[in-house]
């Protein structure tokens, strides 16, 4: 190929990159399914075993298996600057990059029931500071997760610069960096129905008020602690 020639090749490449530009950049490393700090079970009679056991082994895995594949695919699209399929490779690690993300806070802002603790501290400060009470926060993030169209996640996150809590929604598996540069997830709930069908049927209100039995405070205070450090 004509120097010329490898030359716009590659510029058309790089501007298909930035046009599809993904969190997940190439030469990022292969991720691997996380081990749950819990057994399928233990999140009974709130999200029942076979939920857990398909959303984990069978969801989360096929996120974590299309990535790695999508990172393989992005090298090899690099090497022959093929700008055509970039944007496509790029969507895919966009996506399954975010699926594979999203969960892994989500495993740990749960726990069993018996294992779960009031909020308290800090974190339980800025939620009376920015919401009045508890109740006013769950009643208000459950409602704006109910009222995500077709699949997609609410979340309690922090504003870094100002330790501001804030709830807000991310459509099928943008993560919060995606949709909200500069604020950080304290809690994620997950609106897919793979999360909740198999139990609660087309009725995701039943699924968002079982679920504040099983949430890991202690986790989301952890996270909130490492977001007022970040902002410093």
């Amino acid at each position: 190929m004509a120097c010329s020639q490898l030359s716009r090749c590659s510029a058309a490449w790089r501007q298909s990159l930035a046009r599809g530009a993904s969190t997940f950049p190439a030469g990022a490393d292969v991720v691997s399914l996380p081990d749950l700090p819990y057994e399928y079970s233990a999140l009974e009679p709130y999200i029942s075993a076979e939920i857990m056991e398909l959303h984990h082994s069978k969801h989360h895995q096929a996120y974590v298996t299309n990535y790695n594949k999508a990172l393989e695919q992005w090298a090899e699209s690099e090497s022959k600057q093929d700008a055509v399929s970039a944007p496509k490779i790029s969507s895919a690690l966009h996506f399954n990059g975010g699926g594979h993300l999203n969960h892994s806070i989500f495993w740990k802002n749960l726990c069993p029931a018996k294992d779960a603790q009031p909020c308290s501290g800090n974190l339980l400060d800025a939620i009376k500071r920015d919401f009045g009470s508890m109740q006013q926060l769950q009643t208000k993030l459950a409602a704006d997760a109910a009222a995500v169209q077709g699949s997609g996640w609410g979340w309690l996150v922090c504003k870094r610069e100002t330790g501001r809590l804030a709830i807000m929604t991310s459509p099928n598996q943008d993560t919060v960096a995606h949709v909200a540069p500069g604020f950080h997830p304290i809690l994620g709930i997950d609106v897919w129905e793979h999360a909740y069908y198999l139990q609660y049927k087309n009725v995701r209100p039943d699924y968002l008020k079982a679920i504040w039995n099983v949430i890991n405070w202690q986790d989301a205070a952890a996270r909130y602690e490492e977001a007022q450090c970040q902002g410093k």
